[in-house]
């Protein structure tokens, strides 16, 4: 066996993105420096738990970490994918960290993907599970990937600090991906939403509900908001309450705003009903901040909001040798540094082209001519 050549990286920035691109890219590396400078140095856990992740996923993956945890070699294995996969996400980050990078690999797997991800399904730092089925499934049909294999089932839901969620997850493979022009955004014709509670009232998911339908009905009548009340097992471990939203335009575009509101980690759950515990925002407020965060975001202009942003270049840059060209509201720092790794894993640039008219950025590229070497065909 020959000698292993790596690619050397510094930094724990981006963490996700280059061990996404590394292992779809075949590309070993090895990364230094790693939380060097905090108090706690070294790779957090939702780190260590996304490269067990990988692990599961892939044949022949070799990691490597030193005893501080801040310095990482990581070869890539061949991508199988599989079913009767189960992976625990663990606490300090939501399930929506590992879906974005989970999708992507899942598409370009030997076989269809189908896991269990237990921990935190919604939370006010990472994307929702509900988002993940409302707006990012059907932003993978504009690049070819069919919709009737595509599925997300909620079992139950679990919130900061102590999860208790789980999602079932299938993926269908791609032999490749099909380039886009996707610049039109179309104009807002419904609105939908989900409002959960876990462990309280019911009565807050419907102050959710009647809050963002007092904004939305001045300016649309097709607008309906679902209730998702869980109590007992499918409640998880940590009482809590959240909202997802997408506005639907006539072109096909889906913005989303999500937020979940729950006790912070390190919270003592045992004392959640004492009177002096601090108290979370009123329902009714987080109904009407979230209404008016997705309002912002369409106005920002752009076929997708910002979250989704670093997917859609991705998508974009893993297309075959054509062109692409998407319109996006302004660059989110999320992603513009997608757009660097990007460059430098898959040496794809992006022409960025902002449109003074609209307030929007027009970005077209050529493909990596990414395709899917191990699928089996019939």
């Amino acid at each position: 066996m020959g000698k292993i050549t790596y690619k050397r990286l510094k930094g724990s920035q981006n963490m996700r993105q280059r061990l996404l691109l590394a292992t779809l890219k075949s590309t070993p590396v090895l990364i230094e420096d790693i939380h060097a400078g905090d108090t706690l140095p070294g790779l957090r856990p939702h780190e260590i738990s996304l490269l067990r992740l990988f692990e599961k996923l892939t044949d022949d993956c070799l990691i490597e970490i030193n005893e501080t945890g801040t310095k990482l070699k990581y070869k890539p294995g061949i991508i199988v994918g599989g079913s009767h996969l189960v992976h625990d996400c663990g606490f300090s980050r939501a399930i929506g960290y590992f879906l974005e990078p989970l999708i992507l690999l899942g598409l370009f797997a030997r076989k269809t993907l189908v896991i269990i991800l237990k921990g935190i399904t919604n939370d006010s730092k990472d994307p929702s599970v509900d988002t993940f089925r409302s707006t990012t499934f059907p932003l993978l049909r504009h690049f070819g990937v069919p919709s009737e294999g595509l599925k997300l089932e909620i079992k139950s839901r679990g919130v900061s600090p102590h999860g208790g969620g789980e999602v079932h997850l299938t993926i269908p493979t791609v032999q490749h991906l099909t380039a886009t022009m996707w610049t039109d955004e179309g104009m807002v014709k419904r609105i939908r939403g989900e409002a959960f509670t876990t462990r309280v009232s019911i009565q807050l998911g419907n102050e959710m509900i009647y809050a963002a339908r007092g904004i939305f009905n001045r300016l649309l009548p097709d607008v309906y908001i679902a209730s998702d009340y869980r109590k007992r097992l499918e409640a998880g471990n940590s009482p809590g309450y959240g909202i997802s939203l997408v506005a639907e335009t006539t072109s096909g575009c889906c913005i989303s705003a999500d937020t979940t509101v729950s006790y912070p980690r390190g919270d003592e759950e045992e004392d959640i009903e004492d009177e002096g515990k601090k108290e979370l925002i009123p329902a009714a407020d987080v109904g009407e901040k979230l209404a008016s965060v997705l309002l912002e975001e369409i106005e920002k202009g752009g076929v997708v909001d910002s979250t989704h942003q670093g997917l859609l270049f991705l998508l974009c840059a893993l297309c075959p040798k054509d062109v692409s060209k998407v319109r996006v509201g302004k660059l989110s720092p999320y992603g513009i540094e997608t757009l660097r790794e990007i460059r430098d894993f898959l040496d794809v640039q992006f022409v960025i082209k902002p449109d003074p008219s609209t307030g929007t950025v027009i970005l077209k590229c050529w493909g990596s001519g990414m395709k899917n070497l191990s699928r089996k065909t019939t």
